[in-house]
């Protein structure tokens, strides 16, 4: 100990030495046109620091000490805006690039409030959060990983497990949707469930975020096919002026991310990483071995002052073996016993030129992307045996996107259409069904996707209405109901009446569609022919209200209420389940005969308040009443399988001297519902053979409850800035408490002393079965981790 106190001493004494101070630079430019704004003031918001912008837009604030800070851009006739938490350091200048809005409202002196600190728009004045990525690298117990960050925001709950399925507003996983710089990327997440959006890890790279709006309603109207989120990731610029890298390594994987210049017009960022969960995983004997890896990179090429090009991709390569070494305990047989060995590829790529005219910009987005999904399982694991699980899979999608968002008098109109090819292909043979039943077919499906969208947003009342009204419209080649875009028009309308510089009324209602999952459109019956004909758009309808109070110009309170009501949802006939209560496990979902009227609804109220850096304080708290209900087969509102109820959780955190930073998160989740095990037909021995996980009573669909489940994170981070690197080590701990989510029963057959089921006495055709309580005592998970940036 006395040893590692002289060691962080020495190291806090070389950085004394040098000079603490390091450089702010970048732009300050119209948002609509790019045209740099001359003479806007940039201030370090706390500090006597600032810089004015020369003819070209830029600006350099020098000998800022070493820290976080937030620093605020205004300009006459436009709206300022704050960057929160920059982090100025002595290895690299911190690059700020602003982008103003014309305050359509007035033209004259610049009036900094409360309301402008916060990234707020005319399209989505309610639900619309922004994170930074300080608060996404230092999130407790989130490793780091976005999908598991944005748990801490309003209305987001997840499964109690390790996995990262979220939920919003009581919808099920499959309703998100996520871009990359305003490209679509179908896939956050490794191992991820097709048909659904949800995974065990993420695969972006936090390094190469700058920050991310997050969108549980009023979806801007340019991204299609979301129900309950839209999450836009922003990455960051490559350095203009020289190759920088970042090296990570942690409990789960190391990393690293480069980027520089590759010619004077053209900027870069790349990352790549690899997990060693499969030796850690192997030392504790667990019965599955992870390996996952994944790519990352961004172009930006300036083609001229007009014009600009930026290219993206992203990649994720994953194999999860299973270990039959690991089968002392009655837990690691379980798992062995129903587990199947995943192999799963996926890759998205995509293009975005940009043309600034005098009053618009144009975007032509181009994209592919290409899921590569395998799964199999042998009975008992022996390869000599007939599979019970053979499953191949892709799903490839090519997109063309055009918006033109233009400024026109005093009003903001957005226009735009899409055009995409879709490709799923399948080969499924699956023998894990009751009754001898055996799911065997192959398919290939290629449809096109077309689209339109408009969007009109303004100012009245002096300044003190914002509103916005648009309508969306698409429709794929698949049938005729589906074909006509009319059957899909997808109104919305926003206002945000300012009563004060610090209160707000806001409202939102608004239609939107998303397609089932291509494993449900292209289902096929046993020789060849398409089984969901009668496939219709999913539709939600959402009604939004709410109020915001922004007590100064770090802190936000918000209480919203809303509603969501739920058509045309597949009801899957095979088990008679709505295909809104899947989607938080491994494999695929929706692969089944279907009909297309399910109902449901969600509504509930939430409680926020943000605060952002003030003081070395931050943090965010956020609770939320949810009640998520949908249609069983005889048309009865039940809970489904997200009717959290509750759900709570605290994010805060405090940046001390000589650059520490303590930071906890609880978080409360209240029971789910479950189905309870049909333990008569699972108890059947040829059921039992093909399928030992049980089979679900959906006569009883959600008819039982879990208790609910509550956890505690901490994090401590140290940080050193020196001349040429900067250096990060932090300690975090998951779960501290020790507690374990209480699950539904485990179902398994009576065993003797070697393992083997025992035949029931009283019918031989049966085993005799049991329910196994899944409660236990949770591991805290601690994990050391270390950054450098150099």
């Amino acid at each position: 100990m006395k040893k590692f106190t002289a060691v962080v001493a020495h190291i806090n004494f070389i950085g004394f030495l040098y000079g603490q101070t390091g450089v702010v630079r970048g732009t300050v430019t119209d948002a609509i046109t790019n045209e740099p704004l001359p003479f806007a003031n940039v201030v370090i918001k706390g500090m006597n620091k600032g810089s004015t912008t020369n003819e070209k837009g830029q600006y350099e604030i020098t000998g800022v000490p070493v820290g976080l800070y937030n620093i605020e851009a205004s300009y006459i006739g436009y709206l300022p805006k704050t960057e929160f938490e920059v982090q100025v350091s002595q290895a690299r200048p911190a690059i700020v690039n602003f982008k103003l809005r014309e305050n359509t409202a007035q033209i004259g002196e610049v009036t900094v409030t409360a309301q402008n600190s916060f990234n707020r728009s005319q399209e989505s004045p309610v639900s619309l959060n922004t994170i930074g990525i300080n608060e996404i690298q230092r999130n407790p117990g989130a490793n780091q990983d976005i999908s598991r960050v944005i748990q801490s925001l309003p209305g987001v709950a997840s499964t109690p497990n390790f996995r990262n399925d979220i939920i919003i507003r009581g919808g099920a996983p499959n309703e998100n949707r996520f871009y990359l710089d305003g490209i679509e990327i179908p896939s956050i997440n490794h191992f991820g469930t097709q048909g659904s959006s949800g995974g065990p890890v993420g695969l972006i790279n936090v390094q190469t975020i700058r920050e991310v709006d997050f969108y549980t309603g009023a979806f801007p109207v340019e991204r299609s096919n979301a129900l309950s989120s839209v999450m836009d990731i922003k990455l960051k610029e490559g350095n203009e002026e020289k190759l920088k890298y970042v090296f990570q390594v942690g409990a789960s994987e190391a990393g690293l991310t480069v980027d520089g210049p590759l010619t004077n017009n053209t900027s870069f960022i790349a990352s790549a990483r690899r997990s060693y969960l499969q030796f850690l995983f192997s030392l504790l004997e667990l019965p599955f071995l992870p390996t996952y890896n994944d790519f990352q990179f961004k172009t930006r090429t300036k083609l001229s002052e007009k014009s600009q090009l930026v290219i993206l991709g992203l990649g994720a390569l994953d194999y999860a073996p299973l270990n039959p070494n690991a089968n002392s305990t009655e837990e690691q047989r379980y798992i062995l016993a129903y587990l199947p060995v995943f192999n799963q590829w996926n890759y998205s790529i995509g293009a975005r030129y940009t043309y600034f005219g005098k009053n618009s910009f144009t975007n032509v987005v181009l994209s592919r992307f290409m899921l590569n999904n395998e799964a199999f399982k042998y009975p008992d694991n022996n390869e000599n045996l007939l599979k019970l699980l053979d499953y191949q899979s892709r799903e490839i999608e090519n997109k063309l996107r055009v918006e033109n968002v233009a400024r026109v008098g005093k009003l903001k109109v957005t226009t735009g259409g899409l055009f995409e090819q879709v490709k799923y292909s399948t080969a499924t043979t699956d023998r894990r069904f009751a009754n001898g039943f055996v799911l065997d077919y192959a398919s290939e499906l290629v449809r096109y996707k077309y689209g339109a969208f408009a969007q009109v947003s303004g100012t009245s009342l002096k300044g003190r209405l914002d509103y916005s009204v648009g309508i969306r419209t698409e429709g794929l080649n698949f049938n005729e109901h589906m074909g006509n875009p009319l059957n899909q028009l997808s109104p919305r309308i926003s206002l945000a009446y300012n009563l004060t510089d610090r209160w707000a009324l806001n409202a939102n209602w608004g239609i939107y569609y998303q397609l089932p999952p291509f494993p449900t459109l292209g289902f096929r019956d046993n020789v060849g022919n398409l089984v969901n004909t009668s496939a219709r758009y999913i539709r939600s309808d959402h009604y939004i209200t709410g109020i915001s109070w922004f007590p100064s110009t770090t802190a936000k309170v918000a209480i919203e209420g809303f509603l969501k009501k739920y058509f045309n949802y597949p009801f899957l006939l095979r088990d008679s389940v709505s295909l809104a209560n899947l989607g938080s496990d491994f494999g695929v979902i929706g692969n089944a005969p279907a009909v297309f009227n399910n109902q449901g609804r969600a509504y509930g109220v939430e409680l926020s308040y943000q605060q952002k850096l003030y003081k070395g304080f931050f943090g965010i708290l956020a609770i939320t009443a949810v009640r998520s209900e949908f249609q069983d087969r005889n048309g009865i509102y039940r809970p489904s399988a997200w009717d959290n109820r509750l759900i709570a959780t605290a994010t805060f955190g405090k940046k001390f001297g000589r650059n520490w930073e303590f930071g906890f998160q609880y978080q409360y989740l209240g029971g789910a519902p479950y189905t309870p095990i049909d333990t008569i037909k699972s108890g059947f021995i040829p059921n039992f053979q093909n399928n030992s996980f049980g089979f679900l009573d959906f006569s009883r669909i959600n008819s039982e409850r879990v208790e609910g489940f509550h956890r505690l994170n901490a994090r401590i981070d140290k940080k050193w800035f020196f001349a040429r690197y900067n250096l990060n080590v932090y300690f975090d701990i998951q779960n501290a408490l020790g507690l374990a989510p209480q699950g539904a029963p485990r179902f398994d057959a009576v065993r003797d002393e070697n393992g083997q089921p025992i035949v029931n006495p009283n019918d031989p055709s049966r085993y005799l079965t049991r329910l196994i309580p899944n409660s236990s005592t949770g591991p805290a998970l601690p994990s050391i981790g270390v950054i450098v940036e150099f």
